[in-house]
């Protein structure tokens, strides 16, 4: 893998699972780190545990879905960096489990706003910024379930659905001024959102295992060095691309 020496790096929900995996891989890879969460007491301990490990980070708040905040946030990373050369847009919720028609407003609301005015917040100032370096790779997170449908998670799909769409349309815009744009498709990751559907009995674990041709669920390592490949100098002319990461549960 490409190394990230000298590369300032953004990651968004970066206090735990898929953000912190990714975060830890980004720096051991040599990159100067900003993970950014609304739970800074959890971000800040990520943060210190990879300078603790001889890596570079800090811990900075932002709650995506707020225009003010994200600002705030990129007014940081510009002050203290003067440059962005990676960003992994990886903040989410999931809190759906009803069927469609039993869904509320309030939570359509708080998925959209989390899932896809973050990313699009998060976006804009990551393009402007790159666009003018010249130069800049972007990966999102979106999901299998935008790729296809999610029975008694349809609003939590039709997000991820809409990232992708972002993703594309902002790698055919921007392509031409040197920045990259990509998203990761993970199915069911060993995640702390995954182990509270556990716990609310959504599924079993055998059942979840059993969705996966590969035959388990996904650990956050394989996530994050997926983004790392797509961030870095061996994927040059990938652009536009939902990378699925899915133990082939989409294959069938």
């Amino acid at each position: 893998m490409t190394r990230f020496t000298d590369h300032i790096v953004l990651i968004t929900g970066a206090a735990q699972g898929i953000g912190r995996a990714t975060a830890d891989a980004f720096a051991r890879a040599g990159a100067t780190v900003v993970l950014a969460d609304i739970d800074m007491l959890a971000a800040t301990e990520a943060a210190e545990a990879i300078v603790a490990s001889g890596g570079c980070a800090e811990a900075l708040p932002v709650n995506v879905a707020d225009a003010t905040s994200v600002a705030t946030l990129f007014d940081t990373i510009l002050s203290r960096h003067g440059r962005l050369d990676c960003a992994f847009n990886n903040a989410g919720i999931e809190e759906e489990s009803a069927r469609l028609a039993d869904g509320t407003e309030a939570l359509f609301d708080r998925l959209m706003a989390v899932n896809v005015k973050g990313v699009w917040l998060c976006m804009k100032h990551e393009l402007a910024l790159m666009a003018k370096q010249r130069r800049g790779a972007i990966v999102n997170t979106a999901s299998i379930a935008g790729l296809v449908g999610a029975p008694k998670h349809s609003v939590y799909a039709a997000s991820k659905h809409a990232v992708i769409g972002l993703t594309r349309s902002a790698a055919a815009e921007y392509g031409r001024l040197g920045v990259r744009v990509n998203a990761v498709c993970p199915a069911v990751i060993r995640t702390a959102m995954y182990q509270r559907a556990i716990e609310r009995g959504v599924a079993t674990t055998e059942a979840i295992a059993a969705l996966h041709p590969i035959g388990r669920i996904g650990e956050v390592e394989e996530v994050a060095n997926a983004v790392l490949f797509l961030c870095s100098d061996a994927a040059p002319f990938i652009t536009g691309h939902a990378l699925t990461i899915d133990g082939g549960a989409t294959a069938v």
